[in-house]
Formats: structure tokens, C-alpha cells, sequence
């Protein structure tokens, strides 16, 4: 029964709720159970709660405490979000396994987070992201997008160093200048190795660069000065993701090493492909467009190309059968796209852009620098799919290419329009089970040894919370493909 009881003094209504239990009124011992019960179930949920946060805050012997982690993390003046140059995945995402995680033997790579100028400034010059060197750009962006990607430091196997060296483009001639490089890569390496402990674990060899220049880690366009020069010393003993690479001994590969392509890029070659498919006519036999030089410059006693492209044009410039251009044009890949065979001769290093260009549009390449080393031969069959043509017989290029074409190339053509060889030479932003960057982890995956964790055993554990609160509060600089430029 309900009551409206209007009080003394006008103060308003209350209601008084009276609960009858039949005709005998209600039960006190009932009642005192009803009175009490919501004081014994406060007491206990608060009880657990209490329990709860101090399991959840004890002290872990085999990580930092709360304090010195959030010490390590509270750079974020100093120590931007790497992962805020691009969209990334959902964190939930990021710790999910993925089906082909057990072919990357559940490689975890953490993606150090530096300063903008270190990378993210670069990017505003368009070229940055898109010429031959940029693979440097594109393998960091793909990281960042990966599920090997960890977000705890602590579960990783290896540490992803983004610096960016080949963007500083010269005014005079436009090319990349890179005398830059080994200060601010040393400067890097003395930032991560002041701030975070993983660095001088292991004294940088489970640490991951890219140096996509024309001989690798030694930061030099010109061959004799590279080797003269060599690698920097602090980075002797980490693992170089370069585009050079030969079969003899080299100084500017004398360190761990995986050879990677140049970056080519993937809408373009799709672009291209929408309009002439791979299958399509090919009304050029022989291609090349490029730099040669009639009347070779001596440079230091040396030539470009060693001479090997002043002889083509010279041998085969007038021949009906050889489509050579000396000049830059835009089209160029619809060129390549009609044409059979595509000269990849050195230029003043044994590789270019040619090489992939060629393969993802469907034409033969033909290798013309001695000794190189082609990238990712596990995925690549490469002399299934390319001919190499010694630089001492350049004289004889046009009997070999047509002995080739009345004889296998219809073999070789089967297997280079393989979309899956296609693949794994093309970068893209979200890693692709066999593009170029999943080769890259693939490598990495058989380099386990050199990982810190594996080593000791993997911690199961999951990412800190405040590495993911410092993640959360630095997304925001790029969305949905615009970057916002700091200098």
C-alpha cells in the first residue's frame, strides 16, 4: 500500500512506501536481511575492486615499473608518433593474429616513433613518397599498417629505424644529395639509444635501416668514394634493407643485409595495366629510354655505365629492331608495356628501377650489369623470368635477343605474367601476404636469431597501457592521406 503523506511546514510531498506481507504484517526477520543487504553488497564490490587494482598494478620483475616506462614514453615532445604519419589500424587489430603469421614465424617489429624531422618533414615535397628511393618511405608506412607491428617495444624482435636520407633533392640538378645522411642517421641512433633501452641490449643488431641509395649504407653516388668511405661504424652491426647488392665482396654490403627493389609505384602500374594488359600486343622488340651518353665524361678515370650504354646506342642506335630514346617522357610506361624485351643495363650502380618497372608491366627484363644481386630470389625465380647478358657482349645483344624470341620466350613471358612475381616487387600502404614489404618481414623472419626476445624466450604479456594512450594522443597528424607539415 502506498501512502501520500504531506509533512508539517509545507515542505512539498514525499511518499512512504509500506510493504504488507498478508494479513500478519511483515516478517522482522525478513526484513533485517533487506535492510542490511545492500550495506554487505557494497562491501563486497568494493572489496573486489580494491582486490582487483592491486593485482593489476603489482610490480613485473621482467619490465619497468610504471614510473620508468611513462618516463620513457613521456617524450612525446621530443619522440613523435611515427605511427601519426599514417592511417593506422584499429589497436585490437594490430594484436590479432594473421593467417600467414605462422609463415613469418610471429615476427613482432616495434617502429620507433622520432621526431618529424627524421622523416614526416620530408614529405612535404611530393617526390619524397613517390621516386626510385622511396622505398624508404613506403616500408615504413606499411609497417606502421602491419599486424607484425607491435606497439609494445618489450614483445619485439626487431626495431624499424625510420629516417629518411634520400629526400633532400638538390636544387642544381634535382637528384637526391645525401651527404646528410650519416649525421642524421648517427643522430637518430644516439636519440633511441638515450632514450630507450633496446639499442645498447644489443648493440643495434636487432635494429632495421633502409638505405636505398645507389650503394647502400654508404651514402655515396659515386662508387670509388662509397667504398673509400664505407658503412658507419655504429651501423656495422645492424640489418641494412638496401637496393644494392652484388655476388662478390662488396665494403658497402660488408653488414647484414637484405636486398630489396627499387620503389616503383603500385597505382601506376595498375593504371597502366587497366588500359594495356599484360597479354596485349607487343609491337616493340627491343626497349630502352634513358640516359646514354654519345661522347662518355671521364669522371675520377671512371664512366658512367662503364661505357656499356654508349655502346648500345652506338651499335644499335639505327636499328630498326632496338627502340632506343635518350630523353624523358612521361608515357614511358605505356611503352613498356608494348614492347618484348627491356634493357636493364648498370648505370654508375649495377641496379635501377627498370628492373621492376619491366616485371610488373610484363616485359623481359635483360640484365646487363655483371655480378648484381636481384631481390628476394626465394619469391622471384628470376632466370625463369630474365635474361643477363654479360657487359662484354653488348656487341652480340641483338643475335642473343633474337635467338630468345624463335626459341623460349613464350616460356619466359609464362611465367613473368605471373600476378604473384608481379607482387613481390611492388611496395604497398597496408602489407599484402607477398608484396615487397612482406618479403621484407619474411627475411626478417629468418634473421630470428638476432632477436632479443626470441633469444629469451617471447613474454606473452600484452602492450602497456601507456604505450597505447601515446599512440591514441599523436593519430591525429595524418588522416585520410594529407599530412600535416611542421618545420
Amino acid at each position: 500500500m502506498v501512502e501520500i503523506v504531506r509533512p508539517a511546514r509545507n515542505r512539498g510531498f514525499y511518499v512512504r512506501m509500506r510493504f504488507l506481507h498478508g494479513r500478519h504484517g511483515r516478517q522482522p526477520e525478513k526484513m533485517f536481511c533487506f535492510r542490511y543487504f545492500k550495506w554487505i553488497l557494497w562491501f563486497s564490490l568494493s572489496f573486489y575492486f580494491f582486490i582487483s587494482f592491486l593485482i593489476s598494478h603489482s610490480p613485473n620483475t621482467h619490465k619497468p615499473n610504471n614510473f620508468s616506462l611513462s618516463k620513457s614514453l613521456s617524450h612525446s615532445e621530443t619522440i613523435f608518433a611515427s605511427c601519426a604519419l599514417f592511417e593506422s589500424p584499429n589497436i585490437s587489430a594490430l594484436q590479432q593474429p594473421k593467417p600467414h603469421q605462422g609463415e613469418l614465424k610471429n615476427l613482432k617489429v616495434y617502429v620507433y616513433e622520432l621526431p618529424s624531422r627524421y622523416n614526416r618533414d620530408w614529405l612535404a615535397n611530393e617526390r619524397c613518397s613517390s621516386h626510385l628511393f622511396a622505398s624508404e618511405v613506403a616500408i615504413h608506412k606499411a609497417m606502421l599498417n602491419s599486424d607484425v607491428s607491435t606497439l609494445d617495444p618489450w614483445q619485439a624482435d626487431f626495431f624499424f629505424v625510420p629516417v629518411y636520407v634520400s629526400c633532400n633533392f638538390s636544387t642544381v640538378n634535382g637528384f637526391p644529395a645525401i651527404g646528410h645522411a650519416r649525421p642524421l642517421l648517427a643522430s637518430a641512433v644516439q636519440l633511441i639509444s638515450s632514450e630507450f633501452p633496446f639499442w645498447n641490449r644489443s648493440s643495434g643488431s636487432d635494429h632495421v635501416f633502409v638505405a636505398s641509395h645507389d650503394y647502400g649504407a654508404c651514402f655515396h653516388a659515386m662508387e670509388h668514394v662509397a667504398m673509400a668511405d664505407g658503412i658507419p661504424e655504429f651501423l656495422k652491426k645492424s640489418v641494412i634493407l638496401q637496393t644494392f647488392g652484388v655476388k662478390y665482396n662488396h665494403p658497402c654490403q660488408d653488414v647484414e643485409n637484405v636486398v630489396i627493389p627499387p620503389y616503383v609505384s603500385p597505382e601506376k602500374v595498375r593504371s597502366t595495366l587497366s588500359k594495356s594488359p599484360v597479354e596485349g600486343r607487343r609491337d616493340i622488340f627491343v626497349f630502352f629510354r634513358g640516359k646514354m651518353e654519345v661522347h662518355p665524361k671521364n669522371i675520377s678515370g671512371r664512366f658512367y655505365s662503364k661505357r656499356v650504354r654508349t655502346d648500345i646506342w652506338q651499335k644499335y642506335g639505327g636499328d630498326q629492331r632496338f627502340y632506343l630514346k635518350r630523353h624523358r617522357f612521361p608515357g614511358y610506361r605505356s611503352e613498356i608495356v608494348r614492347s618484348v624485351f627491356c634493357l636493364c643495363p648498370l648505370g654508375w650502380a649495377p641496379w635501377s628501377p627498370r628492373l621492376v618497372e619491366s616485371v610488373a608491366l610484363g616485359c623481359v627484363p635483360v640484365l646487363i650489369a655483371d655480378g648484381i644481386r636481384l631481390p628476394f630470389p626465394s619469391a622471384v625465380r628470376w632466370p625463369e623470368i630474365s635474361l643477363t647478358v654479360a657487359e662484354r657482349d653488348v656487341g652480340k645483344l641483338g643475335d642473343i635477343l633474337e635467338h630468345v624470341a624463335a626459341t623460349n620466350v613464350s616460356a619466359i613471358q609464362k611465367n613473368l605474367w605471373d600476378p604473384r612475381t608481379r607482387q613481390a616487387l611492388l611496395f604497398n600502404d597496408h602489407v599484402l601476404e607477398g608484396d615487397a614489404t612482406w618479403q621484407v618481414l619474411r627475411a626478417l623472419s629468418d634473421k630470428l636469431d638476432r632477436s632479443h626476445r626470441s633469444s629469451r624466450g617471447s613474454d606473452s604479456g600484452s602492450s602497456h597501457p601507456l604505450v597505447e594512450s601515446v599512440q591514441e594522443r599523436q593519430r591525429a597528424a595524418f588522416d585520410g592521406g594529407s599530412v600535416t607539415m611542421r618545420r
